[in-house]
């Protein structure tokens, strides 16, 4: 498997994504939501190792609606710019829409047996968050999800998605939060806001602050890449799927 398309409904152009099972019967499935730049090789590097890991993994492309297919974008001011230009078009039924097509397909490719998670970064830990309040993710892990307190982009408004944490609590969802202590996006009093909320929703959480590391820090080869907190982050996120799957 690797390149797919996946149809969300009538009308809407089909959304394309990348995809790959396990070797034998999957433990689960995970949707994989991506940062600003498009599921480029650093997301795809993720499918393909929650695959080696024993899940049905797939990257989506949010963009698909405005963007053309398979299109990825670099991670310098142009690429920013036209990805902001993107993501400024993206709504919150749109995000919705695109899990709930993307997890129908998954169901249809292997008996998953509703066993299905979700894993975002940056913009994509946002659309993860988002899709966990709606749909019955039966884990999500968050990986400096920005803009969940507030932001003009149409998924942060009109009120916070942060607000809408008690639709985890409703879809019976653990959350796994995950950022730096130098994020630069998102910031202490933001952390300390998105603890605070997820407990007072009853939220089965955990929130993990990697002191000096920045946002993004995830991928190598980027200014901002910390080995140390990647390397304890995917710890964090294999051992999360590993519990939430094996007592779902």
């Amino acid at each position: 498997m690797g390149d797919v398309t996946i149809s969300v409904r009538e009308g809407v152009s089909p959304m394309h994504g990348y995809l790959r099972a396990p070797a034998s019967a999957p433990k689960g499935a995970i949707i994989v939501a991506h940062e600003l730049f498009g599921v480029n090789a650093d997301i795809r590097g993720v499918v393909d190792h929650l695959a080696d890991l024993g899940y049905l993994a797939v990257a989506l492309e949010h963009y698909h609606r405005v963007a053309p297919p398979g299109e990825t974008l670099a991670r310098d001011d142009a690429g920013r710019e036209r990805g902001f230009s993107y993501l400024r078009q993206l709504s919150r039924e749109d995000v919705v829409e695109d899990v709930r097509a993307a997890m129908n397909d998954l169901a249809a490719r292997a008996d998953v047996d509703g066993r299905v998670g979700m894993l975002g970064f940056s913009a994509g830990g946002h659309m993860a968050f988002l899709a966990a309040t709606r749909l019955p993710l039966v884990a999500t892990a968050v990986l400096y999800g920005g803009w969940l307190t507030g932001g003009d982009l149409p998924i942060a408004k009109p009120e916070p998605t942060l607000q809408a944490a008690a639709g985890i609590a409703r879809q019976r969802g653990k959350l796994l939060f995950i950022v730096g202590g130098k994020d630069a996006l998102i910031g202490p009093e933001q952390v300390a806001l998105i603890r605070s909320k997820l407990g007072d929703a009853q939220v089965a959480h955990d929130v993990v602050v990697y002191p000096e590391a920045a946002h993004a820090f995830f991928w190598e080869g980027t200014p901002s890449f910390d080995r140390a907190a990647r390397d304890a982050a995917w710890q964090r996120v294999e051992a999360f799927f590993a519990d939430a799957f094996a007592i779902s």
